[in-house]
């Protein structure tokens, strides 16, 4: 079976990871204690892509848990699924990043990283076939930015021929928690642009649902990345999810393949601060559970296609995919997830870009971090990096059939 190693990483990483495996416990039939208690033997078919299965009948989830300070920890062990997790699988320092994204990149964070490292190994080598690694973190604070995207580059040195597929939680442009956010996720853009090969964007009051996304996304992560990702530099993602309506008045609302689709593709839908239709997809993903007819999907997928013609580009002919599992999420009868490589994801970038921009002008808060050892040109490198990614996006949005026939050919007289 193609396993898949999580990592999670600082507050937000291990409160989303700890949904998420709640979320996987209960379709799999699996107890706190790591007991099989399903009624369907289909329960137990896959069960090896995020579980080990002990001598004792016992699955144990695949994860390696990371903080720089003990409490969120702590919160994890004394929840109703901590006694599930490898006790060598909690990794914590005890100084905290204090949000500040050198703290995790290269002091604190540094000082344990080679334990984690051990611990993914291990991890890694008990797998028949690792097809990858996720990593769920936030962008906004010290450890899930600064630790977080160091992890990543260990990982890819160890692993370059491996998926990683990145959770990132970017902080809302309405709430911000952190002074110096704009920094830590600027710096974090960098990395992640370099380390990995899918990063699924999110604002920060979306994270409640991002364990439904999750757990329905990872059928084949090298799958989804050959399908999703037309050029290296673009693979930050837009996520959905449909219905999002409350379980209280499910009952209320009697869904077919048409409304989930129009569900899916609503700009209300999306997790990220961001409205598609300022853009044009690149690519996009569907993922629909339950029982459904594969001839109404496909037909609704061309319909969307068809309708909305504008908002895709037109030099990629084929450029959805669609998937079907007959399984439905717990709870609902049927659903979709949906995942759009749109260039209107550059809208984040130019925030955080002028939100940086501000702030470095004066230098402020940079003594914090020049003083772990940081100098002020890797902040400008980083802001030259997001400026390239930014004009990249933009390129493609505007670019028709014709002008990609031009750039081929410029690009066949360089090579002779």
């Amino acid at each position: 079976m193609r396993e898949i190693l999580m990592v999670q990483a600082g507050q937000c990483g291990n409160q989303i990871g700890s949904r998420f495996w709640e979320v996987i416990l209960g379709e799999h039939g699996i107890h706190s204690d790591g007991t099989y208690h399903g009624n369907n033997d289909v329960q137990l078919d896959k069960i090896s892509v995020y579980f080990n299965e002990t001598t004792f009948k016992r699955y144990i989830p695949r994860t390696v848990i990371v903080d720089l300070e003990p409490g969120t920890i702590d919160a994890i062990r004394s929840s109703a699924i901590g006694d599930i997790f490898r006790p060598d699988n909690y990794v914590f320092g005890q100084n905290g990043a204090s949000n500040n994204w050198a703290k995790g990149h290269y002091t604190e964070g540094a000082e344990i990283v080679d334990q984690v490292l051990d611990v993914v190994r291990r991890e890694a080598e008990n797998c028949d076939c690792l097809q990858g690694f996720q990593l769920t973190h936030s962008l906004g604070g010290g450890t899930g930015s600064g630790m977080g995207t160091l992890l990543l580059s260990k990982i890819r040195d160890e692993y370059p021929d491996r998926i990683i597929n990145a959770y990132s939680i970017v902080p809302s442009p309405k709430v911000q928690d952190t002074v110096v956010g704009p920094y830590n996720v600027l710096l974090s853009f960098q990395q992640l642009n370099t380390g990995t090969c899918k990063s699924n964007v999110y604002r920060s009051q979306s994270f409640s649902f991002i364990n439904h996304v999750r757990s329905q996304l990872n059928a084949d992560l090298r799958k989804l990345a050959v399908n999703m990702v037309p050029f290296p530099r673009l693979h930050f993602f837009l996520t959905g999810f449909a219905p999002l309506i409350p379980r209280s008045s499910q009952f209320y609302n009697g869904l077919n393949v048409s409304e989930l689709t129009q569900q899916m593709f609503n700009a209300r839908n999306v997790m990220a601060a961001c409205d598609p239709r300022n853009g044009r997809y690149l690519t996009v993903a569907a993922i629909f559970r339950g029982q459904m007819s594969m001839k109404e999907v496909e037909d609704e997928m061309l319909n969307i296609q068809n309708k909305n013609s504008p908002y895709f580009v037109d030099w990629i002919p084929n450029n959805v995919k669609t998937a079907v599992c007959d399984i439905p999420p717990k709870g609902l009868s049927i659903s979709g997830t949906f995942l759009g490589n749109s260039t209107v994801i550059h809208e984040v970038f130019k925030r955080v870009s002028e939100q940086f921009s501000l702030m470095f002008k004066r230098k402020a808060f940079l003594h914090w971090f020049t003083g772990e050892g940081m100098e002020e040109n890797e902040f400008t490198d980083a802001h030259a990096d997001l400026l390239d990614l930014i004009a990249e996006y933009q390129q493609y949005e505007i670019i028709n059939v014709e002008q990609a026939d031009n750039i081929e050919i410029i690009e066949e007289e360089i090579v002779d």
